[in-house]
């Protein structure tokens, strides 16, 4: 579970925020803070994965305390003026979305990162692999985006986040119970998530000598 810490002087779009970061699988939203100093505090006290900042904060701005954390963050602000957004960048920030946003836009952002924060689970790194991840994380029609309303392919997003929310590889019809659909849609959209290079593709021998497809978000 990764968790996220939104900061925010206002109590209540700081709560609305902490709803957009719950209702996307494998996030959890700490209580809100409204100031530098408690966000400070639990910062130090609590396992923070993810900062959620305000820029303009009752004793300063989102982005000091980006600078002298060492928490992955993004700044949600309705300053929209060029050095501040620089200035949020060059202080670490992964992204910077301006308020007001739809819910999609900041559950998007999530998604990519939680694959993005996978992408380190390994000893090494290559600059081709980089790159990739690089990309995926601020390519807002990468694979396993959530698709737009009306696409008809909100199958796929579904079946996304079961793969996310899963501690280990799921089979077509492990996918198609927690989804609810079908095995035979599942398996329709698990192929073209796999074409695309969304999910990754693994084989499991069992007793019968036959192999099974197990899919996972790699």
């Amino acid at each position: 579970m990764i968790n996220v810490l939104v900061l925010d002087d206002d109590f209540y779009v700081g709560q609305i925020h902490c709803r957009y970061v719950n209702e996307v699988a494998g996030f959890q939203a700490l209580e809100p803070v409204r100031d530098l100093r408690t966000a400070r505090t639990i910062i130090a006290e609590e396992q923070v994965d993810l900062l959620l900042a305000d820029y303009v904060l009752p004793e300063g701005n989102g982005v000091e305390l980006i600078r002298e954390t060492d928490v992955d963050a993004i700044v949600l602000s309705a300053v929209t003026d060029p050095d501040v957004v620089r200035s949020a960048l060059r202080a670490g920030a992964m992204t910077y979305i301006f308020k007001p946003f739809a819910a999609e836009e900041l559950q998007d952002f999530l998604r990519r990162y939680a694959r993005f924060r996978r992408y380190w689970d390994r000893e090494k790194v290559s600059q081709p692999d980089l790159e990739r991840q690089l990309r995926s994380l601020h390519d807002v029609a990468s694979p396993g985006s959530a698709p737009a309303k009306g696409s008809g392919s909100s199958t796929s997003g579904r079946i996304l986040e079961a793969l996310e929310s899963a501690d280990q590889p799921l089979t077509a019809m492990e996918v198609s119970e927690v989804v609810g659909t079908s095995r035979a849609t599942a398996q329709r959209h698990l192929a073209k998530l796999a074409e695309s290079r969304a999910v990754t593709v693994s084989l499991q021998y069992g007793s019968t000598g036959r192999p099974e497809h197990l899919y996972g978000m790699g």
